[in-house]
């Protein structure tokens, strides 16, 4: 328990004093996080778990999509927005039919674009 405090007070301390670039690479570090969680809870037959991370990996995507921009850099915002959609769509129905390689292939969209938005 002790330890679950600490590293909730080292995760907020570090949202607090996140640029908001780092901000969305967190978001993107969260995504990818609970997308593997369901993966392996998939492969281990645990659905009720990986429901719940999939859930978690939408509701950070629609975060996502609703931090962008479309007056500062609209072509850029149009794109992510429709790969947020795209993505957010193929979670459902990964999430509806249990497809572990329907979560991998989210998983590795989302390390896609977490790696771009580091190169930025």
């Amino acid at each position: 328990m002790y330890n679950r405090n600490k590293q909730n007070v080292y995760l907020q301390n570090q949202v607090m004093t996140a640029t908001p670039k780092k901000l969305i690479i967190l978001l993107y570090d969260g995504c990818i996080k609970f997308i593997n969680l369901a993966e392996r809870a998939i492969l281990d037959n645990k659905m009720e778990n990986a429901h719940v991370n999939l859930i978690k990996a939408q509701n950070i995507v629609m975060e996502l999509k609703g931090t962008l921009n479309f007056e500062d850099g609209a072509a850029i915002a149009e794109e992510l927005d429709t790969i947020y959609g795209h993505l957010n769509t193929a979670l459902i129905k990964a999430n509806i039919d249990k497809d572990a390689d329907q979560v991998k292939k989210c998983c590795l969209i989302m390390q896609d674009l977490r790696a771009s938005w580091v190169e930025v």
